[in-house]
């Protein structure tokens, strides 16, 4: 079987598990999305198997295991529609697949020079975004002490700015600069969360902001590392920032 055809068929069975999710009781779903996070895992292993050397074998494997963890958790709290979760589950299908995609192209390029990086970092930074969005807004909804919200959130953008920082240059290893760079990132995120924990702001909108800080990071440090951060890039993600923190004083105050 090749490549392509393992992605379907791993994008396929996990649509259907994110289906049977549904019919697990409330007060063990948490466990359910572990061991749906540990399939995914399993699954994008098997698919991915014949190009993970060295460092891939852990940038390969965040988004394919909190990707599908993060949808996990959303589907719990839509509304019982079928239409509603039809459309989740026919995006999350597509989103995986094209994860696969993008990350069969990362494990081959750590090792030699091909096509289609450019429109696998696209890709890759889209999902990151919404992986983000939907555990940060989780976080958010379980109502835990600021502090608490803190840690959860910095754990969860760790990892987030791992692979966003490692696969903006592609190497074979992961830099000093990228572990520091993360790290430092995610320990600011976490200290974020804990002053807006303070503040009246329902899970979402709290959540569009920790994901506001982490798209204007992201991106100016992966275009550092690059040596492409000019002044015309810093505006254009400052800017995002700016309209994503306004917009969430408005929701919040209105």
């Amino acid at each position: 079987m090749n490549k392509r055809k393992k992605f379907v068929l791993v994008s396929f069975l996990l649509t259907f598990g994110l289906i049977g999710l549904q019919f697990i009781p409330l007060d063990r779903r948490y466990e359910a999305i572990i061991f749906f996070s540990c399939v995914s895992i399993l699954l994008s292993v098997w698919a991915l198997i014949s190009d993970l050397k060295g460092v891939s074998w852990l940038t390969s494997m965040i988004l394919p295991a909190l990707y599908p963890a993060s949808v996990g958790l959303f589907y719990f709290l839509l509304p019982v529609n079928v239409l509603f979760r039809t459309i989740l589950l026919s995006l999350f299908g597509l989103g995986m697949y094209a994860l696969l995609l993008t990350e069969n192209i990362y494990a081959v390029a750590a090792n030699r020079t091909i096509q289609l990086v450019r429109a696998a970092h696209a890709v890759s930074f889209l999902l990151t975004v919404i992986t983000a969005i939907f555990l940060i807004g989780t976080v958010f909804g379980l109502r835990l002490s600021f502090w608490a919200n803190g840690i959860m959130v910095a754990l969860i953008l760790w990892p987030l700015f791992i692979k966003g920082l490692w696969s903006a240059t592609i190497q074979k290893s992961i830099s000093a600069k990228v572990w520091l760079y993360s790290g430092v990132l995610a320990v600011v995120g976490g200290e974020l969360t804990m002053f807006i924990g303070l503040l009246p702001m329902t899970p979402l909108v709290a959540a569009i902001l920790i994901t506001g800080y982490l798209y204007v990071t992201l991106g100016l440090m992966q275009q550092e590392l690059q040596e492409r951060l000019f002044s015309k890039t810093i505006q254009e993600y400052v800017w995002v920032g700016i309209i994503a923190f306004l917009a969430a004083l408005l929701v919040t105050y209105r």
